[in-house]
């Protein structure tokens, strides 16, 4: 039996079963919306291989080129700068009325539209509304934000869940992680399966998630204890940051020695740069995420052992689910993070 693109997409039977439906005879644009982490991307790539391709096998040629990112007729978009705005609204225009280049259709595969600016949707309506027949859009979102929805009502919705702990949980002891390990990691992981298997070669993990636990004990109502506690915790997610930042050193190393050989004409020097902003605060915003999700658990566990009352954990737990919210609105950590602990309840 051959591999299906939709392998890695995990926990998301329905939302895969309407893409399958809909490979069969899609409409002109689609809006995935779901978590970072969620397999949503690998679903939109699995998604965009069916419809170039007209089926789920994996090992084929243009199936493998589309799950890597590297099919000439996907056509992967990354937001550049802190959001899609109008410069790059337009070449994503012009690039939709380019004909394919080896079949008779294209796929537009665009990330991270809920960081789309009120001017690159009003440049971007128009072709995403009536694109060219060869051409098909399948635009990914953590949400729909005010920008977001006149665009998406011209899109047919699919929405993605978070992955439940127990589901990621026996997904890595499937793929060979030790089942106490998976169960610590699967619960800080915050629904993101990748994040999980990172975690799970993270020896720190549970010193972090310990750290953002603490925050009962480490806090006095002072303002120079709330200091301390979000300046520890940023020191250990720093730390943690460390082998990612040795990563992109090697890589921008790399770049600088062909730009010495070849010139700088065509090198994408700015899309690397770009691209380890984004890595870099998306690992810092999968850290606090996964950390405040400990820290929401230590406020419920204290609730039930009534070392604070039902009303301030819920509080506490709700203030912790709006910052976790602004997080992905790409709000200043450091001041989010300040602002949460200034304003928790403490026993």
């Amino acid at each position: 039996m051959s591999n299906s693109v939709w392998d890695d997409v995990v926990g998301q039977d329905r939302a895969v079963e309407r893409l399958r439906r809909a490979a069969a005879d899609p409409v002109h644009a689609y809006l995935l919306v779901g978590p970072h982490g969620s397999t949503v991307e690998r679903a939109a790539r699995a998604f965009a291989a069916m419809l170039l391709t007209g089926s789920e096998d994996a090992d084929s040629r243009d199936a493998r080129l589309v799950m890597a990112g590297e099919h000439p007729d996907c056509r992967e978009v990354e937001r550049i700068g802190a959001a899609i705005d109008r410069d790059q609204a337009e070449w994503i225009n012009e690039q939709a009325w380019l004909s394919p280049v080896e079949g008779a259709s294209k796929v537009m595969l665009l990330h991270e539209f809920h960081l789309l600016s009120e001017i690159g949707a009003g440049r971007l309506l128009k072709t995403v509304e009536e694109p060219p027949e060869s051409t098909r859009f399948v635009i990914l979102a953590e949400s729909v934000p005010s920008s977001l929805v006149t665009i998406a009502s011209r899109c047919v919705r699919v929405d993605f869940a978070t992955i439940p702990d127990a589901v990621i949980r026996d997904r890595l002891i499937a793929e060979g992680i030790d089942a106490a390990l998976a169960e610590i990691v699967s619960a800080g992981a915050a629904g993101d399966l990748e994040r999980a298997r990172v975690l799970a070669g993270d020896p720190e993990v549970a010193e972090r998630r310990a750290a953002f636990a603490s925050v009962l004990d480490s806090l006095d109502g002072s303002g120079r204890a709330a200091l301390a506690f979000v300046d520890r915790v940023e020191q250990l997610i720093d730390r943690a940051a460390e082998p990612l930042k040795a990563r992109q050193a090697v890589e921008a190393a790399d770049l600088q020695e062909r730009i010495e050989r070849v010139g700088a004409r065509g090198s994408g020097r700015k899309q690397l740069e770009e691209r380890h902003k984004r890595e870099l605060r998306r690992f810092t915003t999968d850290e606090l995420r996964s950390g405040l999700s400990a820290m929401a658990g230590a406020y419920r566990d204290a609730a039930v052992s009534e070392r604070v009352s039902t009303s301030d954990a819920a509080q506490a737990v709700s203030a912790i689910q709006s910052t976790i919210s602004a997080l992905g609105r790409n709000a200043n950590s450091t001041l989010a993070l300040q602002r949460l602990v200034w304003s928790l309840p403490l026993p």
